[in-house]
């Protein structure tokens, strides 16, 4: 007996020091922080959030699985997320805790220019790479070289979605409204440019709104009576989406109304319902008839950290894929050197995990930025319908 009893005794206490060196040696994983440094509170809230439920629900994936691989080794993935408040001020010192106190060298985000524009010195100086979801071309083209672009821009969406709206509906004329900042007037301006490339009416393209502005009435008012076929909403927000078109659609307005920036379903059909039945946007970058079985896990991943799926995350999905996957290529002393990270951009390609066709999932942008600094998202446009959205057709940026 007392034998017996000792036997246990040093089986027990062999076991509980094998529990011990277990649970070291998983403390003692390498870790690869990665940064999302976006707008998660206001009426934008959903771009950062989905930028970060995106992030976490893919590092669950691959952690669950033991790590990343890079050089030989497997890595834990560390999602670090900073809500800049869509404030310029606030995102550098995002950025800057990010990199300095954090010692994160890759950033996914922000979400909009000024914000991206902001940070831009903080992230050179500190030897980082950003991820913006932003439109600006100097973010991307020489000398700028730190940030690469997210998802289609509008100026490469907007041509695309007008013709096609011009060939199959048979639009004519267009008008425009932007939130008074400067991506949105921007993105108004780069729509302005591709109205008149492919002959269209412009009918209106000087009103603008306040950020913060809940009574769209007056400024849809003035669009409406111009009676375009086509009104454009530049950089509209999420949140303000659905109260444009309801105030449009009861002004009477009959024709179409889209954007260029990605959208919430579940809040157009809170705010907007059936009013907004038709409405043209830049979607998320998989649809169901296109998604391959990783994507259908992925999405299962996000709703349990979202707490549901939104579209958009289709898109968001593959920053940090591609970052991970471009470090791996270019070797472990990436992790901390982005010079090397650079360097792999050009030859960079890889079946792309999220769609059925598998196509490359690459870097391009050398035909609007002269350099590699867009990732290969597809360019799916959707359209609003009984509280979802639904495809129009598939497209990508050639170069």
């Amino acid at each position: 007996m007392r034998f017996t009893s000792a036997v246990r005794k040093v089986s027990l206490g062999m076991l509980f020091l094998a529990c011990l060196w277990s649970a070291s040696a998983v403390m003692a994983q390498d870790v690869i922080k990665i940064g999302v440094l976006g707008v998660m509170s206001g009426p934008a809230a959903s771009w950062g959030l989905v930028n970060r439920y995106c992030a976490e629900a893919s590092a669950n994936m691959i952690n669950a699985q033991g790590g990343f691989e890079i050089g030989g080794k497997k890595y834990k993935i560390e999602i670090v997320s900073i809500d800049d408040r869509n404030d310029p001020k606030v995102a550098v010192s995002g950025a800057e805790r990010l990199i300095h106190e954090e010692g994160i060298r890759y950033i996914i985000g922000p979400n909009i220019d000024p914000t991206s524009m902001a940070i831009v010195p903080t992230i050179e100086k500190g030897a980082a790479i950003s991820i913006p979801y932003a439109f600006s071309k100097k973010l991307f083209t020489p000398p700028a070289k730190n940030s690469i672009l997210g998802m289609i821009a509008s100026y490469q969406a907007g041509p695309v979605i007008y013709k096609y709206l011009q060939d199959k509906r048979g639009i004519k004329s267009i008008a425009f409204v932007a939130r008074n900042d400067s991506e949105s007037l921007n993105q108004r301006d780069e729509g302005v440019l591709a109205a008149k490339a492919l002959n269209l009416n412009i009918v209106a393209a000087s009103d603008s709104y306040e950020t913060g502005t809940t009574d769209f009435f007056p400024v849809m008012s003035s669009v409406v009576s111009s009676n375009p076929d086509l009104l454009v909403i530049s950089g509209a927000a999420p949140a303000d989406t659905p109260l444009l078109i309801r105030a449009a659609r009861e002004l009477g307005f009959k024709g179409i109304i889209s954007t260029e920036t990605a959208q919430d379903a579940k809040v157009i059909s809170e705010l907007a319902g059936d009013l907004a039945n038709g409405f043209i946007s830049v979607g998320g970058a998989s649809t169901p008839a296109i998604r391959s079985s990783y994507m259908e896990e992925f999405i299962k991943n996000y709703e349990k950290v979202a707490g549901e799926w939104n579209d958009e995350a289709g898109t968001k999905v593959y920053a940090l894929e591609i970052i991970l996957n471009t470090i791996k290529a270019a070797g472990p002393a990436a992790l901390t050197d982005i010079s090397l990270f650079m360097k792999a951009i050009d030859t960079f390609s890889m079946p792309n995990p999220y769609l059925k066709d598998n196509r490359p999932l690459r870097y391009v942008g050398l035909g609007d930025f002269t350099q590699r600094r867009q990732i290969s998202v597809p360019m799916v446009v959707t359209e609003y319908q009984n509280g979802d959205f639904q495809t129009l057709f598939v497209g990508e940026v050639a170069n």
